[in-house]
């Protein structure tokens, strides 16, 4: 009897899930740093939605920097790499939620921001739990 062959993902694939998870940790990590360290009322003068928050936006901002940092750490070091698609389903579950509030408020034109974030991000999670998962060590 023949041993039973595996299918290796191409390196194109995991080029892309890379390349996804580099754009999807800059960005939530950039937007989560800004709603940590920036205060409030200034937040507030650039995005309505945040008057009436205070601590919530904290947590928002706390959740992608944690997850931005799982969206490369675990791959990039090989430990307990099945973080990076919890990670990316956690971005996944934000900007479905966030696309909720702007819909809610009648703020269209930054759904697609949400769409575009939100497919990235559930492109990382398929990828790295189906196609091309990232081996522990």
């Amino acid at each position: 009897m023949n041993a039973p062959t595996t299918t290796r993902p191409t390196g194109g694939l995991h080029i892309g899930l890379w390349v996804a998870q580099v754009l999807l940790a800059v960005a939530f990590g950039m937007s989560g740093a800004m709603k940590l360290v920036t205060p409030i009322d200034q937040l507030a003068e650039k995005m309505t939605w945040i008057a009436s928050t205070g601590p919530l936006v904290r947590f928002i901002g706390l959740s992608e920097v944690a997850g931005a940092l799982g969206m490369l750490l675990p791959s990039a070091l090989r430990i307990k790499p099945v973080l990076t698609p919890v990670a990316a389903l956690g971005f996944v579950v934000i900007m479905v939620l966030a696309g909720g509030v702007h819909a809610s408020r009648g703020e269209f034109g930054v759904i697609g921001a949400n769409v575009v974030l939100g497919g990235l991000a559930a492109f990382v999670a398929f990828g790295r739990l189906k196609k091309a998962p990232i081996p522990p060590k």
